[in-house]
């Protein structure tokens, strides 16, 4: 199929790069530590990282009141005052459409560089043309002209396919709000695709590491990963080399696959990244809130002596204080 031409400039270049989805902290009994917040955004800024996703899959995002969500975001905000290039986007998407405008209209008040939207996915049997309403209205009241929207395509999440016809309509119905999106699929089919269809047009920042190269090659922009927690170094290292010589690095993609592979053996991922980070960077031992539950102290060693054998050349410890 001939690549649709879309006759405008994308103002969201300027968001290409390396972004963590990074943990929420939290303190054993539940509540929010505010205080780790910027020094994990910090930590995450001075290994490579170009920016953070705030309340993904990986923050628990859906785990949080509204409010508790702004607080959130607004504490994001002080890694600023070291690192005022760090970009930040928010994870605004909930089952309610106001909720997900007001989360929206909040997170492009505070300055943030752009949204990550869930699709409605109480609804899974919603019509192309529901979503494409439910999505108009959220870019219509809630995203500025030049703000960014990235549409958040996570199957084995929501449940919820992505009809190429619907990015088609939201590109051309809304050029300047809404990007592309953050494919979570990892489905490599599906990035070809997407590559193939729409090529620079649509802004995609890939969120499994074992296909960031080739989503680079089908030009997608970046990686927001869960991985960047522990590993973004390598990712960057692997951004740098596609930039330099606009051909992935083998070597350097095998070694992500194979510490992503790691990492899938022991999910679900924000309780083991909370069991590795402490082990791996000195940060406290940040707990989870249910349903999710913290991992058993056996089933952490044993994941950290497999994370070992596969990134030991690629650790370093980087103090975060």
């Amino acid at each position: 199929m001939a690549k649709i031409q879309y006759n405008h400039v994308m103002p969201h270049t300027r968001l290409r790069g390396v972004y963590a989805a990074a943990l929420t902290p939290l303190r054993s009994d539940g509540s929010i530590d505010l205080e780790g917040l910027p020094l994990l955004l910090d930590f995450l800024a001075r290994r490579g990282c170009h920016g953070a996703l705030l309340l993904g899959t990986t923050g628990e995002g859906p785990s949080f009141a509204p409010a508790e969500r702004l607080q959130i975001l607004r504490t994001a905000l002080e890694v600023r005052q070291a690192h005022p290039q760090m970009r930040l986007l928010a994870g605004t998407g909930t089952p309610s459409l106001q909720e997900t405008i007001d989360l929206t209209r909040f997170a492009f008040d505070l300055g943030y560089d752009g949204v990550v939207v869930l699709p409605p996915y109480y609804f899974r049997k919603a019509s192309p043309e529901g979503l494409f309403a439910w999505f108009d209205r959220v870019l219509r009241q809630a995203v500025p002209a030049g703000g960014t929207l990235l549409y958040y395509h996570f199957p084995a999440i929501t449940g919820m396919d992505l009809p190429l016809e619907l990015l088609q309509r939201l590109l051309e119905v809304h050029p300047r709000r809404f990007a592309g999106l953050k494919d979570s699929s990892g489905d490599a089919s599906f990035s070809r695709t997407l590559g193939e269809r729409f090529g620079s047009d649509l802004f995609v920042l890939n969120g499994n590491d074992r296909l960031f190269s080739l989503a680079m090659q089908q030009n997608a922009s970046g990686c927001i990963t869960a991985m960047a927690n522990l590993l973004s170094p390598l990712l960057r290292q692997a951004w740098d080399a596609l930039l330099s010589s606009a051909k992935a690095d083998e070597q350097i993609q095998v070694r992500l696959s194979a510490a992503r592979a790691v990492l899938d053996r022991y999910p679900p991922m924000p309780p083991l990244l909370k069991a590795l980070l402490p082990r791996l960077h000195s940060f406290p031992a940040w707990s989870v809130r249910p349903p999710l539950m913290p991992l058993a102290a056996e089933t952490a060693a044993a994941a950290l002596v497999e994370w070992l054998e596969i990134t030991a050349k690629d650790h370093k410890e980087t103090p975060h204080s």
